[in-house]
């Protein structure tokens, strides 16, 4: 793996995970001799952040981590109605519909997941995950699943802001469930108006419990 490479998967890990948190300087000495790399590579990686919008010139200060507002929340839902909405429905339409009883099955055993000893929740994330790439392999259109990746890098730091309960995640899970099965069902209708509840119950909850950082 490139010096450029390795020191933007890493900085960007550090910043949706909140290691980084926003208004951090991201100094070229601090992080090249944190990184191990020298500077140009580690221009690369700052440029293809900023590009992203994980990090933002400032003036004087250089690159710094972006904050994340309630503005941006909502502007980023509304992304997601337009895409994840479509996709849901996309997926109906072309997917395999044995993948995703399969994923539809296991959101229903996720509430042993959410109970698990693990406060960072990795198996249902990872659960959450094996969805999202299920359906961007489903709807064979790479444009749009570029999208839908870009898109998800943001959201990942959105969720840090809301209180992650067990509650409303054992609901959040079932809504999964319901989006896969009506994926596996192949009614496209069924999964955009499935996703499109399960997008507005996340907002409020993001809205309602966010805390500021």
């Amino acid at each position: 793996m490139r010096a450029s490479d390795r020191a933007y998967e890493t900085l960007r890990d550090d910043i949706i995970e909140w290691r980084l948190r926003p208004g951090t300087v991201l100094g070229e000495v601090d992080q090249s001799e944190r990184l191990g790399i020298s500077r140009t590579p580690l221009r690369e990686a700052l440029g293809r952040l900023t590009a992203e919008g994980l990090t933002t010139a400032s003036g004087g200060r250089g690159v710094v981590v972006t904050d994340i507002s309630l503005n941006n929340i909502d502007q980023l839902f509304e992304l997601r109605e337009t895409l994840e909405g479509r996709a849901a429905a996309l997926a109906a339409e072309r997917g395999d519909p044995a993948a995703f009883r399969k994923l539809h099955a296991e959101f229903l055993s996720a509430p042993a997941l959410i109970q698990a000893d693990d406060p960072a929740r990795h198996a249902y994330y990872d659960l959450v995950g094996r969805l999202d790439s299920a359906i961007d392999s489903a709807i064979t259109n790479t444009y749009f699943a570029q999208a839908m990746r870009s898109l998800r890098v943001h959201l990942v730091r959105v969720r840090r802001l809301a209180a992650d309960d067990a509650g409303r995640l054992t609901s959040a899970a079932a809504e999964h469930a319901a989006i896969a099965e009506a994926i596996a069902a192949g009614n496209p209708r069924l999964a955009e108006a499935a996703t499109m509840l399960h997008l507005h119950r996340s907002l409020s909850h993001v809205k309602a419990t966010h805390t500021p950082h």
